[in-house]
């Protein structure tokens, strides 16, 4: 494919992101800075209570990032060291819980709090603590222990052989090793617990407010779109500033990949054995109870079990537009769409930047742009920017799709795109020799070779869709056009066991969709080196 053509093929994704994204937070830029004169934005910028939102978006993300390191880590090790049945699985079964729907996960904790009597972690800074372990220990696992096992073991065991102890050995010689991959961990599990939205809204009440929760509350709660706008650019401030101080760190570390081994796996022998099953056991109480409670308590009717909860779902209820199957229903169809417009999207990206130039890298980097930048400053760019003539599009059905679909292109570009390379110019060439049209190369040539790529693309975009929350909670919808995650935010918010068993059979259904493009992803992408 020429220049001119890939250039041409670049058009509707460079149209795409730039009107549903760039425009949109340009917006918030804009509007954030001209505020600055603002009497009351500057009255909240300067209050105590600001303060003590900054400090906690802080804290609660520092204090998550190194919880999470520190119980995942034995698994990670885990994971690179011992060859054992059911490895595989572990490391598949553990990508679940990252993928999950932020509302499934707020349900999944409400029913552990209530099932073993702990009403007393309801709205604290804890039960977002282990939220937040919830969804980012397969970060950690996959991340560092990925890593872990392509080290040779060599230099720990001469250690040994020297005299020094286990714990010597990790912290002198394991430990400097590691840290290229800890860094790496550490970096996206703070990015996203500092921009967490759903689990700080759902599970830590009105006194555990972050930034990315007040920017909800000024514009959806109080409408006063200009203190949001102001708290946006400095989320986007912050996040810009914390991505550019880590690529620089990541670059600044050398990864020590002398004598790497054949294969570093080992069967584990006495004392090894009671570790792997202690490991397996706390990822059990940790990702598998809430789990399975949930699935209990959606179960649970008066003093026993049964269906109606589930069969409830197909009921209206006060709170809700539409009956909670009907929101299903939607979310469903939304995320069927925005898989289209992602693998559409992001494939004629893939097509645009497969030569390796300047123009490739631009385009490549202008669609990874969305990843960077949190759901919540995304609805808010499209709530306050594509409100008028020509780019009236807020009230719009298709607007709620093409928003999720912003996150899914990034997924489908980053999986088609080395696909796309790895094909040999030559297999084009002859196509093309043979007669066959630009259109028909890619059909006949680089569509069946980047096939795999492409459906790891559509799933992840189908998952990110099925669950998203935060952005969807920002864009003006039809009544009718409710989908599950809100429903089951409004049904979590209202006392009453009939709503909360609803809530709790709706969120097991959208944990077991969700759950089957997990496993689906991984089944597709499991020669993966990087966190999928």
């Amino acid at each position: 494919m020429g220049r001119l053509p890939r250039r041409s093929a670049a058009v509707i994704p460079a149209l795409f992101v730039a009107i549903f994204f760039v425009y949109p937070v340009g917006s918030i830029l804009w509007r954030g800075i001209g505020s600055a004169n603002n009497d009351r934005v500057r009255q909240v910028l300067s209050s105590d209570a600001f303060a003590g939102v900054v400090w906690f978006s802080l804290w609660q993300a520092v204090v998550s990032t190194v919880l999470t390191l520190l119980v995942a880590l034995p698994a990670a090790y885990a994971v690179a060291r011992y060859d054992v049945i059911g490895r595989n699985a572990f490391r598949a079964i553990i990508i679940v819980p990252f993928v999950l729907p932020t509302v499934v996960v707020a349900g999944a904790f409400e029913a552990v709090f209530a099932r073993f009597g702990l009403a007393g972690l309801r709205n604290t800074p804890w039960a977002v603590l282990l939220a937040h372990v919830f969804f980012n220990y397969a970060v950690v696992v996959r991340i560092v222990g990925t890593f872990w096992e392509q080290l040779s073991a060599r230099p720990e065991q001469a250690a040994r052989v020297l005299g020094a102890g286990r714990t010597q050995t990790f912290l002198s010689v394991t430990l400097p090793r590691l840290r290229p991959a800890l860094g790496s961990a550490a970096a996206i599990v703070f990015l996203f617990t500092f921009t967490s939205f759903g689990v700080i809204l759902l599970l830590g009440g009105p006194t555990s407010a972050t930034i990315e929760t007040e920017i909800w509350r000024y514009a959806v709660s109080r409408i006063e779109f200009d203190v949001a706008a102001a708290l946006a650019l400095l989320q986007l401030v912050a996040v810009v500033g914390l991505v550019v101080l880590t690529t620089r760190t990541q670059k600044s570390r050398s990864v020590d990949a002398s004598g790497v081994a054949a294969s570093n796996l080992r069967r584990p022998r006495g004392s090894q054995r009671i570790f792997i099953s202690a490991v397996v056991a706390s990822a059990v109480a940790l990702l598998g109870v809430p789990v399975i409670t949930l699935i209990e308590r959606s179960l649970s009717v008066g003093g026993g079990y049964g269906l109606d909860h589930y069969r409830a779902l197909g009921d209206r209820v006060a709170l809700l537009p539409v009956s909670p199957a009907r929101a299903l229903t939607n979310s469903l169809q939304y995320a069927v769409m925005a898989a289209a417009i992602a693998v559409a999207v992001g494939t004629l990206a893939a097509l645009a930047a497969t030569g390796r130039t300047k123009f490739g890298r631009g385009l490549d980097t202008l669609l990874t742009l969305p990843l960077g930048t949190s759901a919540v400053t995304l609805g808010l760019g499209i709530l306050i920017a594509l409100d008028q003539p020509p780019v009236d599009f807020r009230t719009r059905w298709w607007i709620v799709p093409v928003a999720h679909a912003l996150v899914g292109i990034p997924f489908v570009l980053r999986g088609v795109l080395p696909a796309l390379r790895g094909i040999s110019p030559g297999l084009r060439e002859v196509a093309a020799t043979l007669g066959a049209s630009p259109a028909r190369v890619f059909r006949e040539v680089d569509a069946p070779l980047a096939g795999r790529a492409l459906l790891v693309g559509a799933a992840f975009a189908f998952a990110v869709s099925l669950g998203e929350f935060g952005a969807t909670s920002f864009v003006p919808r039809r009544p009718e056009t409710t989908t599950a995650p809100i429903a089951i935010f409004r049904l979590l918010g209202q006392p009453g066991d009939v709503l909360r068993g609803q809530a709790m059979a709706l969120s097991v259904i959208l944990m077991i969709v969700t759950a089957t493009s997990a496993l689906a992803i991984e089944r597709l992408h499991k020669n993966s080196d990087g966190l999928l």
